[in-house]
């Protein structure tokens, strides 16, 4: 259940909540995870418009765009990891309108550690993820 970040210059993106949508999706896509409620309702992206001149590189140039994506430890391999960081700055430069700004959107993969998930009030391990993923499953397949 990721939670992913996106920071831009303000009016970088016309569709802010479209773009929270689509990086939100792209991650719980490359994953794999099931799709139901546990994972659609707690994969979400946040987009952060930051004020003119709050990004630059050394040169003081501020077109960038940052994308932060934590995952619980081991939910992205190494395949999993270069499909994120290629649909994410896909997407970005899409949602944008500007296709050379793959050539300036940072994405940053960051695993929290074991047992530090916190979902429902409480400290998930990836067993315990599991276990409540499975939970749900059985309950949809009840129902």
């Amino acid at each position: 259940m990721p939670m992913i970040d996106v920071y831009a210059p303000a009016g970088t993106f016309a569709d802010p909540h479209g773009l929270a949508t689509a990086v939100a999706t792209a991650v719980k896509e490359v994953e794999g995870v099931p799709d139901i409620p546990m994972f659609r309702k707690n994969t979400a992206a946040f987009v952060h418009e930051l004020p003119a001149g709050a990004i630059a590189n050394v040169d003081g140039d501020s077109t960038y765009v940052r994308v932060q994506v934590l995952t619980n430890a081991g939910a992205l391999d190494r395949e999993k990891q270069l499909a994120v960081v290629e649909r994410l700055t896909g997407i970005v430069a899409e949602a944008a309108g500007d296709p050379s700004l793959s050539e300036r959107t940072w994405v940053l993969l960051t695993e929290a550690p074991e047992g530090g998930w916190g979902l429902w009030g409480h400290a998930h391990t990836n067993a315990e993820l599991v276990t409540a993923a499975r939970t749900e499953i059985a309950k949809l397949q009840g129902a």
